[in-house]
């Protein structure tokens, strides 16, 4: 299994909240591990919060015993979102700071998979399929009924989440078990490429064979022809 990943800050933002991180070698019981987070809460405070709250997940893995993936995952969602909410307390201008994750856990052909917030899991075998449903007021709308999928790509409130590590409640991620095909590659993104990529054309980019530092190259680079209106992150696993 090999991965790379890359974060880049787009077109329209002066810097960048999102962060990544991406092992294929063992995190404390689990053999492997992949995150976005996708920070918000201002200039200082979003960069902050994501970088924190990935340390703080993959810090709690690397010291617990928990072996069943979708349990351990689901506690370090947990603590890291209560460690955030009390940094932010304590400092003014960290106020209000928050981040989404989405994590991934490849142990055989099973995939585990944690989101919180509107960073994004797709499995790309033969064709895409998104894994993680955004937690955010459009999903909400589409799943309704008060809004087609078509148009939420261009809704002026796409932006606007409704679950984020980091808030005053008990944070409630969700969570996916989902057996991989052969040859399937795994992306997780910030929305900074989804808003901007359709499916069809990050399947046909993650589908191509070979390197994937260039896959990923090419993935950020048609988020940012497109506008690149966000920052962009981008991780890619090849089982």
């Amino acid at each position: 299994m090999t991965s790379f990943g890359k974060t880049d800050t787009g077109l329209k933002r002066s810097s960048n909240q999102d962060s990544i991180y991406l092992s294929d070698s063992p995190v404390g019981p689990l053999p492997n591990l992949y995150i976005v987070a996708d920070g918000m809460g201002g200039h200082a405070a979003g960069d902050f919060a994501s970088q924190y709250a990935i340390r703080l997940v993959v810090d709690f893995i690397k010291k617990s015993t928990v072996k069943n993936p979708i349990s351990l995952l689901k506690r370090a969602f947990i603590y890291a979102s209560n460690e955030v909410y009390k940094e932010a307390e304590k400092d003014k201008v960290k106020n209000g700071m928050g981040t989404t994750m989405v994590a991934a856990v490849v142990i055989g052909s099973e995939l585990y998979v944690g989101n919180i917030g509107d960073s994004r899991l797709y499995v790309i075998d033969d064709d895409i399929k998104q894994i993680t449903m955004d937690h955010s007021l459009v999903e909400e709308l589409i799943r309704n009924g008060q809004l087609d999928r078509n148009k939420g790509r261009n809704h002026p409130e796409k932006n606007i989440i409704t679950r984020a590590m980091g808030s005053r409640d008990e944070a409630m991620p969700d969570f996916f078990q989902i057996t991989l095909k052969k040859n399937s590659r795994i992306l997780l993104c910030s929305d900074g490429l989804s808003n901007m990529v359709e499916d069809d054309e990050i399947r046909d980019i993650v589908s191509e064979d070979g390197d994937l530092e260039r896959v990923v190259d090419y993935l950020i680079s048609r988020a940012n022809y497109y506008g690149g209106n966000d920052n962009i992150s981008v991780v890619v696993v090849s089982v």
